[in-house]
């Protein structure tokens, strides 16, 4: 049986370790709230750049169509086949966000075991993702890029920083596809691993292209879809690391609350084991100095 000193050092160390997470679940929460409202402020504007190129492209569609021409949008809307793929993993810096970093990096394996075979480039945020890349690297695996300690300040310098050398690469290096995985941001308690095509872009229909417009561009469509398309893909980027930080919050927050309830629990029990344990030390104690007294009155 633990002694009563035991018992107590027990308890004060869960107390400190309660402390210690409820001060985190405290400083998520409030952090959290700021990554929401950053979300929120940025949708639009995402929004508005997809319906921009998406109409573009639209256009563009319609005009060779009408020209009878082939369909040629932008590289970026290209299908290809080679045996060059890309990655972009996002994941968090530090750990204690419950299952977070596993479900994101259990889908890159997943994602790597699919490709295997092909030489994949990579760009990686989030040192945990890092980590990973760096143990498993190797001849079929480049790292573009790699960017850590961003967060909980997420900025579009970041998503410019990824964004350059995935276009290059895409453009220049010969990738057919780039894919992005990221955890969703659903709400506080739930969070979505998201796998998505980043590139090519998906083309308008063929069929449906019948998009005409009475706007006049200049310098042109083409110069427009050129120079909206490479921002287009950074805001993309943006939403993902702005998603990641809000749902890494939200993890964080709710793995620290169900710690502070552990240790509620834990102190209980131990609290209850104190009692006991004094309880019996007093009976014992009773019992020797009554058979102590019965021993003095014999």
């Amino acid at each position: 049986m633990a002694s009563l000193r035991e018992i107590r050092r027990k308890i004060k160390s869960v107390k400190s370790t309660q402390q210690i997470t409820k001060a985190m679940k405290m400083v998520a929460a409030a952090r959290m709230r700021r990554a929401q409202n950053a979300i929120l402020a940025s949708r639009p504007f995402a929004l508005k750049m997809e319906v921009a190129v998406r109409d573009l492209a639209m256009m563009e569609v319609a005009a060779d169509q009408a020209a009878g021409r082939a369909v040629q949008i932008h590289p970026f809307f290209d299908r290809r086949e080679g045996d060059r793929v890309g990655l972009v993993l996002v994941t968090a810096d530090k750990g204690l966000c419950g299952a977070f970093n596993t479900n994101l990096l259990r889908a890159a394996v997943d994602w790597l075991r699919r490709n295997q075979g092909k030489k994949v480039s990579v760009a990686v945020v989030g040192r945990k993702g890092r980590d990973l890349v760096h143990r498993i690297q190797g001849a079929d695996i480049q790292i573009l890029a790699e960017l850590v300690g961003i967060f909980p300040k997420a900025s579009f310098a970041h998503a410019e920083l990824i964004g350059k050398p995935v276009i290059e690469a895409y453009l220049e290096g010969g990738l057919s596809s780039v894919t992005l995985i990221y955890n969703e941001f659903k709400s506080a308690v739930q969070q979505r691993v998201v796998e998505t095509q980043l590139l090519p872009i998906p083309a308008p229909e063929k069929g449906a292209a019948e998009k005409d417009s009475d706007f006049k561009f200049e310098p042109g469509r083409e110069k427009l879809l050129e120079a909206l398309l490479p921002r287009h893909i950074k805001a993309q980027l943006y939403r993902s690391l702005l998603e990641s930080q809000a749902a890494e919050l939200a993890a964080r927050m709710n793995a620290m609350d169900a710690a502070t309830k552990n240790a509620s629990e834990l102190m209980e029990g131990l609290t209850l084991g104190l009692n006991r344990t004094r309880q019996a030390m007093i009976t014992n104690e009773i019992a020797e100095l009554v058979g102590g007294a019965e021993a003095l009155a014999s």
